[in-house]
C-alpha cells in the first residue's frame, strides 16, 4: 500500500467515510475530522509510518506539519520519512 493509500485509509476511517470518498484535496474539517480526530490521525499516522509528527495539538497552525489537505499530510510524512531514511 503506497503513503497515499495508507494515509487516506487513516483519515478516511477517522472521518468514518470510505477512503474512495477522501481525496488529496480534502481538508480535514471538509471531512469533518475534529480536533479530536485530528489527535487521533496524528498518532494512527505515527503509528503506521514508525515516525514522530512535529504536531503540536494546542497550537496546530504553529506546528511545522501542514494539515491544510490531505495532500499536505501525505508530503509531510514522505519528508519525515526521507529525513528518518
Amino acid at each position: 500500500m503506497s503513503i497515499t493509500d495508507k494515509t487516506i485509509a487513516i483519515i478516511a476511517q477517522q472521518a468514518v467515510l470510505e477512503p474512495s470518498d477522501v481525496t488529496l484535496d480534502s481538508t480535514l474539517d471538509g471531512l469533518g475530522i475534529d480536533s479530536l480526530g485530528l489527535v487521533e490521525a496524528i498518532f494512527a499516522i505515527e503509528e503506521a509510518f514508525d515516525i514522530t509528527v512535529p504536531f503540536n495539538a494546542n497550537a496546530p497552525q504553529a506546528s511545522d506539519f501542514d494539515i491544510s489537505t490531505v495532500a499536505s499530510i501525505v508530503a509531510g510524512i514522505e519528508r519525515l520519512l526521507a529525513e528518518q531514511g
